[in-house]
């Protein structure tokens, strides 16, 4: 008998335990069912928030196809707070903005280097974004760059106290410094290029020299390698001699 009341006793735990998962399910599957659906108000914001989003994505990469890098060498013709222009080496205008995010830099800085100290007849590279709309470059490295002085012509006068050459060449007289570091060869109909001396130059040679202006004097140009053509100044006498020497009188018949 009394197993009989405790088997019955379990069967009921077992039915209410039954029936409580039942309830439980029941629930969650009504709280699933229950989740409100999105309103036709916010499909249209949603929908306005995706528009917008690629519209914007879609202006940026048309921005950065116009958008490129690009290098320019230049002759500084103008100069602005904001902006710089240089005559670039096919004596094309350009245009280069500067704002906080441009570096400026130059070799014979001995502190801090900016804009304000740009000056007209620089010779500066220029590295930046170049707009092919507005064909303007935005500037993020400015550097000013000493390149080299190429000068040929013939030695007018000889300074030997100060080692200097005045050398006549077709834009004008120019002054060239020979230090005791310049290179100076001489070059004749041998084809062969021999060790010379500023000692050996004489007046009315033509000379090639290649130098860098000097940093206080932009009208004396130190000269790194100069080389002599001594038979050139031959060849210009002998023929200025053929040009004034008289012409034989023919005999008469």
């Amino acid at each position: 008998m009394k197993k009989n009341i405790l088997f019955i006793i379990f069967a009921g735990c077992l039915i209410l335990f039954g029936i409580s998962l039942s309830l439980l399910s029941f629930k969650s599957v009504n709280a699933i069912s229950i989740t409100p659906k999105p309103t036709e108000a916010e499909k249209d914001i949603n929908q306005k928030q995706i528009n917008d989003l690629t519209e914007k994505i879609a202006s940026r990469v048309a921005q950065l196809k116009l958008v490129e890098k690009r290098g320019l060498i230049g002759k500084v013709t103008d100069v602005s707070n904001t902006q710089i222009i240089i005559s670039d080496i096919q004596n094309n205008t350009r245009f280069i903005d500067v704002d906080e995010l441009t570096k400026f830099s130059s070799p014979n800085a001995k502190s801090s280097f900016g804009i304000s100290d740009i000056e007209k007849d620089f010779t500066i590279g220029i590295l930046g974004l170049y707009n092919k709309d507005s064909r303007r470059i935005m500037a993020r490295f400015v550097t000013v760059i000493n390149l080299p002085r190429y000068i040929s012509g013939t030695i007018s006068s000889i300074d030997e106290d100060n080692f200097t050459l005045l050398i006549k060449t077709q834009k004008g007289d120019i002054n060239i410094d020979v230090g005791s570091t310049t290179i100076t060869s001489s070059f004749t109909n041998s084809l062969k290029l021999t060790k010379s001396g500023f000692s050996k130059l004489k007046e009315g040679e033509y000379i090639v020299s290649v130098g860098f202006e000097d940093k206080k004097d932009k009208n004396l140009i130190v000269a790194s390698k100069i080389i002599v053509f001594p038979d050139v100044q031959k060849a210009q006498d002998e023929t200025q001699s053929n040009v004034n020497k008289p012409s034989p009188t023919p005999t008469p018949k």
